[in-house]
């Protein structure tokens, strides 16, 4: 099984994002501590995690424009997925959560965007295997289901952990084929990546097939709007 084809794939985007801090569970280039106590509130296995030092943090610059951010976004998604996957069936696997940090502006691009192609394809790469990947953006407050505000983030991260699969499905309402999926997740050890181009720009084609249909705009009813993952 070739788990690293897309890391040894000669790629054009490689150095669009700069290593700042290699995976650790006590980052000293982000002050991150805080705001994961606050979110313990939120996220039932965070302090366990965190008691058991598996909650981890990767921290990475921007340096490039914002295609090949993207790109190296999803490759270092598709590196943390990778470790993690032989992982959750040793004990305590199931807490294992590595973040990809993202410092930096990109001049034309914000990090909601820069994020939101990487998160949409490795969501649905990886949620099949049981594999669950977020967002969250620096500065933007959000609101839980339950209706409590969730804490602004001090940096823009994608978290990969384990999924729940009891709970996350209920997050996926807008997708309701992954969220089916999740809910019967099993990692047989397949290769994931076979049957996936080696290029960021083919990559995003390919994952269009799995954005949920766009319902015509009031204005323009014969109209549909272009699909993007945007909030999903």
């Amino acid at each position: 099984m070739n788990r690293t084809r897309t890391s040894a794939a000669p790629r054009p985007t490689a150095g669009a994002l700069r290593l700042v801090e290699a995976s650790t569970t006590a980052p000293a280039t982000i002050h991150i501590s805080a705001y994961v106590r606050q979110m313990t509130a939120h996220c039932p296995y965070l302090a366990p995690s965190l008691q058991q030092g598996l909650t981890s943090w990767t921290v990475y610059r921007a340096d490039g424009e914002p295609a090949a951010v993207e790109a190296e976004l999803f490759h270092a998604g598709v590196q943390a997925a990778e470790w993690l996957r032989p992982l959750l069936n040793r004990p305590h696997g199931g807490l294992r959560c590595e973040n990809i940090v993202l410092l930096d502006d990109v001049p034309g691009a914000r990090h909601r965007d820069l994020l939101a192609w990487p998160h949409w394809v490795l969501k649905n790469l990886y949620g099949p295997v049981g594999i669950m990947f977020g967002k969250f953006h620096a500065g933007e407050e959000e609101t839980a289901r339950a209706g409590a505000r969730i804490p602004a983030a001090p940096v823009s991260f994608l978290p990969v952990r384990a999924a729940v699969r009891r709970r996350d499905p209920r997050f996926l309402t807008a997708t309701p084929g992954l969220a089916a999926a999740l809910a019967v997740a099993v990692d047989d050890g397949r290769d994931l990546l076979e049957h996936v181009p080696d290029q960021w720009k083919e990559i995003k084609t390919w994952a269009k097939r799995f954005l949920p249909p766009v319902k015509p705009s009031p204005a323009s009813p014969n109209n549909s709007a272009i699909p993007s993952p945007q909030g999903s």
